[in-house]
């Protein structure tokens, strides 16, 4: 296999270019998962920048996940995980309290779809999980994580019996987003009794392999929570 062609850098925001250069050739397919990279003295010269900036690109895309330094064997992409690539975005969604409302957008947009399809394909395996991430909700009502796990869980699972790899991607990338708006969502009177009612139609949908019933329980679902949430005075 023909090792990948590595560019030259522009000497203004070296660092960045670097990273915008690697990022594109992972997207190409050029460098893929698993892949070493050249050792840093070798891909210096062959970008033709310094070491600082080079070490100063590769400790940005380590910490987004991209790449994995390995001490005494190299540089390597990393699996590019959907979830491990997006954790740090928690932090920018806790800064603009309106970005929950988009968050809301992007899930109307995506999952009463995922259900539909969720709809014609789901086992009855899965039928039985989302059961005990029902029960776990029920039980996890004294108990403010187990609840937050248990509606993740339920979402998760709903989304992969959609067997659709690209959505799963898709949800898998708001995971770390949707846990913070569920701690946000949840402390609002009334939302969690509602939540739970809400995803027992869900499940009764699911269960009867009604796409459109499901399409339309899960968008009531979130137009409740979202409902909630623009009750609050702060939130745009």
């Amino acid at each position: 296999m023909q090792p990948p062609a590595f560019r030259t850098v522009s000497k203004s925001a070296v660092a960045e270019d670097i990273v915008d250069q690697l990022l594109s050739m992972i997207r190409e397919k050029k460098l893929r998962s698993g892949d070493k990279l050249p050792p840093e003295r070798e891909l210096a010269v062959t970008m033709d920048v310094s070491r600082p900036s080079l070490r100063e690109a590769l400790r940005v895309l380590s910490v987004m996940g991209v790449i994995q330094l390995r001490h005494g064997s190299g540089i390597y992409v990393t699996a590019l995980e959907p979830a491990r690539l997006v954790e740090h975005l928690d932090f920018v969604f806790s800064l603009d309290d309106s970005t929950y409302l988009q968050l809301f957008e992007t899930r109307k947009a995506l999952e009463p779809p995922i259900c539909a399809l969720a709809a014609r394909r789901i086992t009855e395996q899965e039928l039985a999980q989302l059961e005990e991430c029902l029960t776990r909700s029920r039980l996890g009502l004294a108990d403010y994580e187990a609840y937050l796990q248990a509606d993740l869980d339920l979402h998760e699972v709903i989304a992969n019996a959609a067997r659709n790899p690209l959505l799963q991607r898709f949800m898998s990338s708001l995971r770390s987003l949707g846990k913070a708006s569920r701690k946000r969502t949840a402390t609002l009177p009334g939302v969690v009794e509602q939540t739970i009612q809400d995803h027992q139609v869900i499940i009764q949908a699911l269960r009867e392999h009604q796409p459109e019933a499901a399409h339309q329980a899960m968008l009531v679902h979130l137009e409740h929570v979202e409902h909630h949430l623009k009750q609050e005075p702060d939130v745009t």
